[in-house]
């Protein structure tokens, strides 16, 4: 019995990093969700954004009015994710900045070893590009996570379809970064020394 509640939950999390199909104008009725074949789609997850895969066993999406938003605080949450995993490891494995207050391999250490003078530039940082995506995220017509001064010249350049497996990929990347932030996290906490890629024992 344990063995297939296990096997169901793993297909289920496969499931939902699986590339969605594209194109699918309108749920139909009681039509069952490909990630929790047990639930029926939820009627705003009609396939139209990448990475939907119908899953939303809360049902967030009932309550809201507009899942723009939702993915746009999913793309910000997921890309600040890529950056503090690898921000974690490279803290541990790379090479730091000389002094002191860059010298700790502990990731938290960090944050209080440099000083309130590198945290509030990072937060005035932070706050930049909030402010300067505040209209867009809220009330604007583009395409969600589209950072205005942050778009490559390459991406002109390529197919529709090309930039489709794009959007399909950051989102599922962004989807696998906050739950290895999680992960991080917690060893951190719950094992301290116990190094992020030490995948020996740590008791």
């Amino acid at each position: 019995m344990m063995k297939s509640v296990c096997l169901a939950t793993l297909a289920a999390s496969a499931a939902a990093f699986a590339p969605a199909q594209q194109g699918r104008s309108s749920v139909a009725l009681n039509e069952m969700s490909k990630s929790i074949p047990f639930l029926t789609v939820p009627e705003k997850l009609d396939g139209s954004m990448p990475g939907d895969m119908g899953f939303d066993p809360m049902g967030l999406s009932d309550i809201q009015t507009d899942l723009r938003y939702a993915r746009w605080a999913e793309l910000k949450h997921g890309r600040v994710c890529m950056l503090a995993v690898t921000g974690m490891v490279w803290q541990e494995y790379g090479a730091h900045l000389p002094g002191d207050a860059y010298a700790t391999t502990d990731p938290f250490e960090a944050i209080s070893s440099v000083g309130f003078g590198s945290n509030i530039q990072t937060l005035l940082a932070i706050g930049v590009l909030e402010l300067a995506n505040w209209e867009e995220t809220f009330n604007g017509e583009s395409r969600p996570g589209v950072v205005n001064g942050f778009v490559p010249q390459w991406w002109a350049k390529i197919s529709d379809a090309q930039k489709d497996i794009h959007y399909e990929q950051e989102i599922v990347h962004c989807r696998l970064a906050m739950i290895a932030f999680i992960g991080a996290t917690h060893q951190s906490f719950f094992f301290p020394g116990h190094k992020l890629l030490d995948f020996t024992a740590p008791f």
